[in-house]
């Protein structure tokens, strides 16, 4: 550690843990500790590439010209008849177009008609969140820690020191004892079968379209645009298929599976429907986020595959969205922003969350011991490039010149040290945040780097605590757990922010519509009141 560079050595974080009396040994009845050292997100005040700051911009300047120019026109237009007098106004706008024909005034208004025109078809169109639903299981398929171990003992495809390790990885993953599983985990025969696997999706999924079918009263026929995503259970037919069979819904209508895309494809499948909506007029969108535990539920050996059985838990979400301007009223969020980041060309990111077969042949999913590290770079690049859309004039002004100071002088030259980047106050710019739930130490690392609060992560918390880490579902259980707590306002911006395999992060960002009340209909409504509470608890 000691010729280790420093600058690794602050990616480097370490914890003391007790382990308790020893009973044998040379040291038996004597307390015992460990040191344990794990990767940090690399620190993004000092690590950020301006590439990704420009790319930014140059999102801004494509879809906001009219935000510069309007202002100026509307400038020049004031400066120019602001000192006349209403009588001379008309008389100067009657005396100018006297001098032309009525021909050349026809194809001016004619050119200006089109013009317009032109400009409100070729204007993307508004795309509204009506409504979205998050399945909860019932009782039966929850399960404390201490249960979810005795399941996995009672399976007997582990060991005692697999079962330990699992026992310390649930002890410090910032998961409650309400979270859901299917209880299949505890069979002795093979979960990862076809059967096992629609039984699931089947349970989860038309969970979540029931509720959104109810809460929207829109009809399943009346869906002209389907995308669901599921990263690790694909069926033939596919499980949009299945929806499809299911609702018996029309048969022109736009479906697409998403799969092999992990945590953050529910962003991809939005982003996805946003442009279908784009293509296709007066139309509504579903978009079905989930996973399958009990078929992607690992039996041997490796603790990198075991990971993912510690965090993993039941989860769907639907979500409908139209582009009907009608539907301006009832809506409760408009879409706003999409940014996306794929980290896949380099071999470390692609490998970092990657299905294999273990020594045994077990199939599962090896998590590297990278992983943070890796994530951090793609978070920092999603960010970086999201900023220059969402942030407030004052940040956006000390961003650009932090730009231009590093173009001109980053170099440093000499003896001086190099120019050092701005990070934006990223709270000025949301006041909602839900970051994707995948473990305590991603989301405290997070908080430290983005400095957001305490109340800026419960959300993210609250849900990992309550209902585990639900893939890319998790960021829809939080935006739910706003509305369960109605403190989205009307005006409000929401961010929602996932990553997973590829390496992937990818933001989305809502506007509310109007002031959020309680739902009828909530997967908190029998236990908000008890965050955040829950979370001090944990400490």
């Amino acid at each position: 550690m000691a010729n280790m560079a420093g600058g690794e050595q602050e990616l480097l974080s370490t914890e003391i843990v007790n382990r308790g009396i020893e009973s044998s040994g040379p040291d038996a009845g004597s307390m015992t500790f460990s040191v344990r050292v794990r990767r940090r997100l690399p620190d993004f005040v000092n690590s950020v590439n301006l590439k990704y700051v420009k790319l930014g911009y140059h999102y801004l300047i494509n879809h906001g010209v009219y935000l510069a120019t309007i202002p100026v026109l509307v400038l020049v237009f004031g400066a120019e008849v602001g000192s006349l007098r209403r009588e001379e106004l008309w008389r100067k706008i009657w005396d100018t177009t006297a001098g032309y024909d009525l021909a050349s005034v026809v194809a001016f208004l004619a050119l200006f008609v089109f013009t317009l025109s032109v400009y409100f078809m070729s204007r993307p169109r508004s795309i509204y969140l009506l409504d979205f639903a998050c399945f909860k299981p019932t009782d039966d398929f929850k399960v404390t820690k201490e249960e979810f171990i005795e399941l996995a003992r009672k399976s007997g495809k582990f060991d005692e020191e697999s079962l330990e390790f699992q026992r310390r990885i649930l002890e410090s993953s910032g998961i409650g004892d309400e979270t859901y599983v299917p209880k299949s985990i505890g069979s002795p025969e093979n979960t990862a079968t076809m059967k096992e696997g629609r039984a699931e999706a089947s349970a989860v999924i038309f969970g979540a379209l029931d509720e959104l079918f109810e809460k929207t009263q829109v009809r399943p026929k009346d869906v002209g645009v389907l995308v669901l995503n599921c990263s690790l259970f694909n069926p033939t037919p596919s499980l949009s298929a299945m929806v499809i069979n299911h609702y018996k819904m029309r048969g022109n209508i736009l479906s697409f599976n998403l799969g092999g895309m992990g945590c953050s494809a529910g962003v991809i499948a939005v982003d996805l429907a946003r442009d279908m909506l784009q293509a296709n007029p007066s139309s509504y969108a579903v978009v079905v986020s989930t996973e399958m535990v009990g078929y992607n539920w690992y039996p041997g050996k490796d603790r990198s595959m075991l990971i993912p059985n510690c965090y993993f838990r039941m989860g769907c979400s639907a979500v409908l969205l139209s582009n009907r301007r009608r539907d301006y009223g009832r809506a409760k969020y408009r879409l706003e922003h999409i940014v996306r980041t794929h980290k896949g060309a380099d071999d470390r990111s692609f490998r970092s969350i990657y299905q294999d077969e273990d020594g045994e042949k077990f199939k599962g999913i090896k998590i590297s011991k990278d992983l943070v590290e890796i994530g951090g770079d793609a978070i920092k690049t999603n960010i970086t490039t999201l900023g220059p859309l969402v942030l407030p004039l004052s940040e956006q002004l000390l961003f650009f010149s932090t730009l231009i100071w590093k173009l001109l002088f980053g170099g440093g030259g000499g003896n001086s040290p190099p120019a050092k980047p701005y990070i934006p106050d990223y709270k000025l710019a949301f006041e909602h945040f839900c970051l994707h739930a995948a473990s305590k130490t991603v989301l405290d690392e997070l908080q430290r780097n983005l400095k957001l609060s305490d109340e800026n992560l419960e959300a993210s918390r609250a849900v990992l605590h309550r209902f585990g880490n639900t893939s890319s579902s998790s960021v829809w259980y939080e935006m739910a757990y706003l509305e369960a707590k109605e403190r989205v306002k009307r005006g409000d911006r929401v961010w929602q922010l996932g990553f997973g395999s590829g390496f992937k992060c990818n933001s989305v960002v809502w506007k509310s519509m109007r002031r959020i009340r309680r739902p009828l209909r909530n997967p908190w409504l029998d236990c908000v009141e008890r965050y955040p509470s829950l979370l001090e608890f944990q400490g």
